[in-house]
């Protein structure tokens, strides 16, 4: 059954947003169009893409593909695994963008799908699988998953999807929050404090798009030294 289910800051209930079945035509409109505009501009910079003194779209981005090219070659070495890079610098523009959608002055039209649990979780999943998919394939099914067996190894590696899903979601969730509570106030006030709040959400919105994508590179790296018994 589908559902088109908006919040406000005075009806919104965890449990009940946590609990809610079905699909969230909100979510799923922010979700395509935060994968359009990555998309779109990943394209317009490689078609405008130059050798020579390189526009600010495309110096962003060439900053962007060096710091994940720097943080898997510290902690996981391209050679070892050469997709964790186009992994990451997809999973940090498709959540920063989406992180963004809230900051747009649409009246509530496009709310951050992060905010929604789904997409976090969703998220999360996808990278815990294939980080595992992966330790077994390079290490083998039983080098790799042997260590399991150790309590240790449980406790470390079972909160692992959950943190990585309730670290986006608590903060996203939460600055959505605030942007409903700022709205309660007259036009008149509400401009300064939704001005702040929106550049410290962006600041947000950033840290935990750039902290999604290093724990990826880091959850892959584990998987690649659980072989050899470290952690």
């Amino acid at each position: 059954m589908m559902q088109n289910v908006r919040y406000s800051a005075t009806d919104v209930e965890v449990g009940n947003h946590l609990a809610r079945w079905g699909i969230n035509l909100d979510t799923v409109w922010s979700t395509l169009i935060a994968g359009a505009i990555v998309i779109i501009f990943g394209l317009l910079i490689a078609r405008r893409a130059t050798s020579g003194v390189p526009s600010g779209p495309q110096l962003a981005w060439e900053t962007l593909v060096a710091q994940i090219e720097d943080q898997v070659e510290g902690g996981l070495g391209i050679k070892t695994a050469p997709f964790a890079v186009p992994l990451g610098i997809g999973l940090f523009a498709f959540i920063l963008v989406a992180n963004w959608l809230e900051i747009i002055p649409a009246h509530g039209l496009l709310p951050s799908p992060t905010g929604d649990i789904n997409l976090p979780l969703a998220l999360a999943t996808i990278v815990i699988v294939w980080v595992h998919v992966w330790g077994s394939r390079r290490n083998g099914v039983w080098n790799y998953w042997r260590h399991w067996l150790s309590p240790l190894t449980l406790i470390e590696e079972l909160p692992k999807p959950i943190t990585l899903t309730l670290r986006l979601f608590g903060n996203l969730f939460a600055g959505a929050l605030m942007i409903e509570l700022i709205r309660l106030f007259p036009p008149y006030v509400a401009w300064a404090p939704n001005v702040i709040w929106k550049l410290f959400d962006m600041f947000i919105g950033g840290m935990q798009a750039f902290i999604f994508a290093l724990l990826t590179v880091q959850y892959f790296a584990g998987a690649r030294d659980m072989a050899d018994g470290a952690h």
